[in-house]
């Protein structure tokens, strides 16, 4: 692992997750799921040691980018109040089973790559077919009886229209089913979950996409109990984990101050084509490690 010398991997983890960090608050999506499947892909660490960094990652990467958002307005804490519970529960539960998975099941660490490999497609396929509304019509009659008697409504001020934008959401019961699933997938394969928060809070609840996108990183730090489960098992490696958790955050921190004033049309389209290699490239790992296919790429 250390051939090409004791500070290759630590170095360039940093600068591989700092531009990550920078990525994860334009995209809408955590750190781990781009750190996950290319980490696995381009590096000798063991799935497991990688799917517990990528959960530290997604965590801190939403921690260190979320004050600033909540500051802002974007961000909707009392929304985050109602979905985090469901997600703290799937989650641990997917860190389990996830782990039961690669240490019980004979060639479980090459099903886990060809799962994450599929799991990391159909990101890519929600991210290519979903559209982004950036202001969602919700109108009074819309808003269902939960999210009228909790409150849940927002305000912020929007530069492009110098103006404040007020918003109210919708199908919320529908939505906490969704974040459910969402929480068991982010915990089993130590992925964020803004792939699919962003779809969710915009197109299903209504609300609008810098909403959507700031709201799904507070929800992404509702997986940090499943680290715990990760830690327990010692799948959380330092060498793996500081240098990453330092790049992230600094790079977090960039990506919220551009987030508030790009477009991120470009970086979408950049992220969903860094998915679909990734995707297929663990696919094919994991049919190496079983022995489906011969190996045609270094480390199967």
């Amino acid at each position: 692992m250390y051939s090409l010398g004791v500070w290759f991997w630590p170095l360039f983890l940093f600068f591989y997750t700092l531009l990550i960090g920078i990525i994860a608050p334009i995209s809408g999506v955590g750190g781990g799921v781009l750190y996950v499947p290319l980490t696995d892909v381009i590096t000798p660490f063991d799935i497991d040691f990688i799917r517990g960094a990528g959960l530290v990652m997604a965590v801190t990467s939403a921690l260190s980018s979320v004050p600033f958002l909540i500051r802002k307005g974007l961000a909707n804490v009392r929304l985050f109040a109602v979905i985090a519970p469901v997600m703290v529960i799937t989650s641990v539960t997917g860190g389990i089973v996830g782990l039961w998975v690669t240490n019980v099941l004979p060639g479980g660490e090459d099903y886990i790559k060809i799962l994450l490999g599929s799991v990391i497609l159909l990101v890519f396929f929600v991210m290519i077919l979903s559209k982004r509304l950036e202001f969602p019509d919700v109108r009074d009659e819309d808003v269902d009886p939960w999210s009228r008697r909790l409150g849940i409504v927002g305000a912020w001020y929007e530069p492009s229209l110098e103006r404040v934008v007020e918003y109210k959401i919708k199908n919320l019961p529908h939505a906490m089913i969704t974040f459910g699933i969402i929480g068991f997938v982010a915990g089993m394969f130590g992925l964020g979950a803004g792939w699919a928060n962003v779809p969710v809070l915009n197109l299903v609840m209504g609300a609008p996409i810098k909403v959507a996108t700031a709201t799904s990183m507070l929800i992404i730090t509702a997986n940090a109990p499943a680290i715990g489960i990760y830690l327990s098992k010692g799948a959380i490696l330092p060498v793996v984990v500081v240098p990453s958790i330092l790049g992230i955050t600094i790079g977090a921190r960039i990506g919220a101050k551009i987030a508030e004033v790009i477009r991120p049309v470009f970086v979408r389209w950049l992220v969903i084509g860094v998915l679909f290699l990734a995707g297929v490239l663990n696919i094919i790992k994991g049919l190496q490690g079983l022995g489906v296919i011969p190996p045609v790429l270094p480390g199967g």
